[in-house]
């Protein structure tokens, strides 16, 4: 196995463990899975090609979607769920 494919298994693993601990507990951790991602993405990448990053890369949104609706909406500028629900706003 490869280096990259090997880094990409510990993140899984990492990421599976993070999901197992207190809400409260999982920030640091998700916040580091979440930034070390897309050098992982991309090493994978430059090693087995377009096709295998595109393959991790759907796999990585399909996990940080709810993050990642997020921080897009808050980089757009758009209310998020938590503006809505604290404007009393269905």
């Amino acid at each position: 196995m490869s280096w990259p494919l090997a880094a990409a298994c510990f993140w899984v693993l990492a990421a599976t463990v993070t999901a197992l601990l207190p809400m409260r507990r999982q920030y640091p951790p998700g916040i580091t899975l979440l930034v070390l991602a897309p050098v992982i993405l991309i090493w994978i990448g430059l090693e087995h090609g377009v096709w295998v990053a595109v393959a991790g890369t759907l796999g990585f949104v399909s996990m940080f979607r709810n993050p990642l609706i997020y921080l897009g909406r808050k980089a757009l500028g758009l209310p998020t769920r938590d503006a809505k629900s604290k404007t009393g706003a269905p």
